[in-house]
């Protein structure tokens, strides 16, 4: 391997359902970047963290489920954005430092700004979820989160009724339900209550059609995955692990 290589990766388990590495293999041989190359880092345990930390080259890596809060304790210091979600998907590492970001709510604003205008359902209360409503605080839209247990987010599945959607009518899916390999399970939503007055937002973009898309889909909501979001993250960590 040659000694100047700079190595990007990602670290998630598992990691079947990624873009990321085609994305950025695709961006090096386009762009004709031949001194970086993008690893796949499935690690059982976030304590594995340190086996990527020391690998020879390593310059920056993403984090993706269920990884994006259990790796705050395993970063040196935290971009204000990070720390106040409470969740990093993109980390440089710089002379032995590790500084962790999160691009979750710039992604997000840059897919999705001019497509939602109304109040907002936020399906899950994990790192992505947190993301997104601090997103939409930004965008300056109302929204409630949903959560399968009492106390985590602002609503129980079973508070979900034709009224909520009338006055909540935009879903954004941020639970990794539907995610593949798991592509047969989806949240626990009336899909019944919802119409063509609905806006159906998937962050997942593996498969393109996740059953959750696919049910809301069926009951004439308009629908969008999450392939351009993951676009816009990934030309943000590539802007920021080449900070000097």
């Amino acid at each position: 391997m040659r000694d100047n290589i700079r190595v990007f990766g990602l670290i998630g388990f598992p990691l079947g359902h990624s873009f990321s590495k085609r994305y950025f293999e695709e961006k090096f041989t386009k762009e004709e970047i031949e001194d970086a190359e993008y690893r796949n880092f499935a690690l059982a345990q976030i304590e594995d963290v340190q086996r990527v930390l020391d690998t020879p080259g390593i310059r920056g890596f993403n984090i993706t489920v269920p990884y994006k809060e259990s790796i705050l304790p395993f970063v040196d210091e935290l971009s204000e954005m990070a720390e106040a979600i409470g969740a990093v998907n993109c980390v440089r590492v710089s002379n032995g430092k590790t500084f962790g970001f999160n691009t979750d709510v710039y992604g997000f604003k840059k897919a999705f700004e001019n497509m939602i205008k109304r109040p907002c359902l936020i399906i899950g209360t994990g790192g992505g979820s947190k993301a997104v409503q601090m997103a939409l605080s930004k965008i300056g839209l109302e929204y409630k989160s949903v959560s399968r247990e009492q106390g985590r987010g602002d609503l129980v599945y079973d508070d979900i009724d034709e009224a909520l959607l009338e006055k909540y009518p935009v879903l954004i899916n941020c639970t990794p339900l539907g995610m593949s390999p798991d592509i047969l399970t989806y949240p626990p939503l009336p899909y019944n209550l919802l119409g063509e007055n609905n806006l159906a937002i998937d962050l997942i973009y593996n498969p393109e059609e996740t059953k959750f898309l696919s049910l809301c889909s069926e009951r004439e909501c308009k629908t969008q995955n999450g392939m351009k979001m993951l676009g816009f993250q990934a030309e943000k960590s590539w802007e920021i692990w080449n900070e000097e």
